[in-house]
C-alpha cells in the first residue's frame, strides 16, 4: 500500500512558508496508522518522538467513527467518520478514504494531546467553511476560511481538496465548520 505524505506545502505564500533553521537535523516523520503500534517504527524499541506525523486513513473502515484511533500519536477527533466517498464531488486527495464531519453535519474537531506548531490538511466543502485554531486555554490563535464551496465537478474557482496550513505555536484544538453543509478532510499531518 502506497501512502503519500509530505509536510512540504508549496501552495502557501512566501510570508507563510515554514523556514527551517539551518543547524537543525532532518526531522523524523512517522506515518501514523490506527492499526500500528508506535514501537513498530523502531527495531531497537528506543522511544523516539517524531517531529512530524502524517495520518494514514486507509486502515480505517468505511463509516467507522473516528475519535481515538490515533491517540497514541497525540491526536483525537470529535464528530468524524471515515468514508470512501460514493459522491464524486468529494474526492480523496490520495488513497480512497477521507474524514467527514458526521453524524452532526458540517463540523469536526481535531484535538492534540500536546500542543503542535503546524497542522496541514486538504478540505472539500459544500458550503463556505471556517477553520478556527485554539490554544489549551481556548484562546483563538488563528482563523482561516474557504470562502465558497469547492466540490469537484462544480463551477467553483477553488479546486476540491483545498490546502490548509496553519503555523502558530501551541495549537491544542482546531474546529472546522461548514455552514449548513458537508465537509471532508484528507492527508492530515502535524508537526511539533
Amino acid at each position: 500500500m502506497a501512502i503519500q505524505c509530505s509536510i512540504q506545502f508549496n501552495e502557501v505564500s512566501d510570508s507563510q512558508a515554514f523556514e527551517p533553521e539551518t543547524d537543525l537535523k532532518e526531522p523524523q516523520s512517522v506515518i501514523a496508522s490506527p492499526n500500528w503500534d508506535v514501537a513498530e517504527f523502531d527495531s531497537n524499541l528506543i522511544v523516539i518522538r517524531p517531529s512530524s506525523v502524517c495520518l494514514n486513513l486507509e486502515d480505517l473502515k468505511c463509516f467507522e467513527v473516528v475519535d481515538r484511533q490515533f491517540h497514541r500519536y497525540g491526536i483525537t477527533f470529535e464528530n468524524a467518520i471515515a468514508l470512501q466517498p460514493s459522491n464524486p464531488a468529494y474526492p480523496p486527495r490520495t488513497g480512497t478514504n477521507v474524514l467527514m464531519g458526521a453524524p452532526k453535519s458540517g463540523w469536526m474537531e481535531v484535538a492534540f494531546l500536546q500542543p503542535v506548531d503546524q497542522f496541514c490538511c486538504y478540505v472539500t466543502s459544500s458550503q463556505r467553511m471556517l477553520l478556527s485554531v485554539y490554544d489549551h486555554q481556548n484562546r483563538l490563535l488563528a482563523r482561516k476560511s474557504l470562502n465558497k464551496p469547492n466540490l469537484a465537478g462544480s463551477d467553483s474557482s477553488i479546486s476540491p481538496n483545498a490546502p490548509f496550513r496553519i503555523e502558530v505555536p501551541n495549537i491544542s484544538r482546531i474546529t472546522f465548520y461548514a455552514f449548513d453543509g458537508q465537509l471532508t478532510l484528507s492527508d492530515l499531518s502535524f508537526s511539533f
